[in-house]
């Protein structure tokens, strides 16, 4: 016996023709269709995910602009109404008001 040779070759008991052999490849690629399918719709769904998230990253960005205006009005107000030139302010006496 020579080296690096098997000394028990391997017969199979089952023997397939050409045509179980296309259907077995055809088969294997209607599988591995059906995973590329799987994982491309993954794909998908995290994107419609990802996409929900920017609109409220949108919308929270929106709201904290508003309320930093609103927070700036009242400040403002705060301000003025504590001002030194308000304070000595007087009520008028009296209003009239013109007819158009």
């Amino acid at each position: 016996m020579s080296r690096n040779q098997n000394s028990v070759t391997f017969t199979s008991a089952v023997k397939l023709g050409p045509v179980a052999h296309t259907v077995l490849i055809a088969l294997m690629i209607t599988v591995l269709g059906l995973i590329y399918l799987t994982q491309a719709t993954k794909a998908t769904s995290y994107d419609y995910a990802l996409e929900e998230v920017d609109n409220q990253i949108a919308e929270l960005a929106i709201q904290k602009n508003d309320l930093e205006v609103e927070n700036a009005k009242l400040t403002a107000l705060r301000s003025v109404s504590d001002s030194s030139v308000a304070a000595n302010m007087q009520a008028p006496s009296e209003t009239s008001y013109s007819n158009q």
